[in-house]
């Protein structure tokens, strides 16, 4: 390809998921309500269903789009009814935006959030020592890694004094497991711990960015060949 692909982060938080895609061979963009100093790529400061309507509108232009709409509404707490008429659910509305793009897509949440036909992704999985299920909707056909959580046999919970190794599971997110612990294990060293609680380890959304980017090399590829160069014409 002559370019590298761009791919739309909405609700990007800190930037976990995007440097995921942009070790894929991304390009990423990131749009979120609240400021994010600390993004590690071109960042927007907008409401990103806002920001959709600029891409439906065609004002904004990428060839795939990640969305992490918020998930307070659908963790345990939320599920015990405590806070879930005080956290909306984006869902629908940006699966809704996100169909009508034409666009291949990508919808991240917590189990329990009401996506349709999910692969879950854990990082176990994928051989990083983060136990953190996170469930994704794609409107392609994406191929997920089962656990492995057998493969780690501790965790090092708040406050251990235990010290991280090749079969420890980060506890991450936690304030007493320290900064520097938890931004090695996540692979997010420009990361506070607030974006570490909130964020997908950068190897989730690698492994699902090079399938995206296999799929859209194809795309483009099938378009050639319906599509040929002038020069290949003459």
């Amino acid at each position: 390809m002559s370019h590298r692909p761009k791919i739309l982060d909405l609700f990007c938080g800190v930037g976990g998921a995007a440097s995921g895609y942009n070790r894929a061979g991304f390009e990423v963009v990131g749009v979120d309500i609240v400021e994010q100093p600390r993004y590690p790529f071109e960042f927007c400061h907008n409401d990103a269903l806002r920001h959709m309507k600029r891409v439906l509108a065609g004002v904004e232009s990428y060839d795939a789009i990640h969305a992490s709409p918020p998930c307070q509404a659908f963790t345990a707490y939320g599920r015990t009814g405590c806070v879930r008429d005080d956290h909306p659910n984006l869902i629908p509305e940006t699966r809704e935006m996100l169909i009508a793009s034409g666009l291949p897509y990508v919808i991240e949440n917590v189990p329990g959030a009401p996506l349709i036909d999910p692969v879950q992704i854990c990082g176990t999985g994928l051989g990083i020592r983060v136990r953190r299920h996170r469930l994704f909707e794609t409107n392609w056909p994406l191929r997920g890694v089962p656990c492995a959580h057998k493969r780690f046999t501790d965790r090092i919970f708040p406050g251990s004094s235990n010290r991280p190794n090749g079969r420890t599971v980060m506890n991450v997110g936690e304030y007493r497991v320290p900064l520097a612990t938890q931004r090695e294990v996540m692979e997010m060293p420009w990361s506070d711990l607030y974006g570490i609680a909130q964020a997908i380890p950068p190897a989730y959304a690698e492994m699902i960015g090079v399938q995206l980017m296999q799929l859209i090399e194809q795309v483009n590829r099938q378009r050639e060949d319906c599509h040929p160069r002038l020069e290949q014409v003459q």
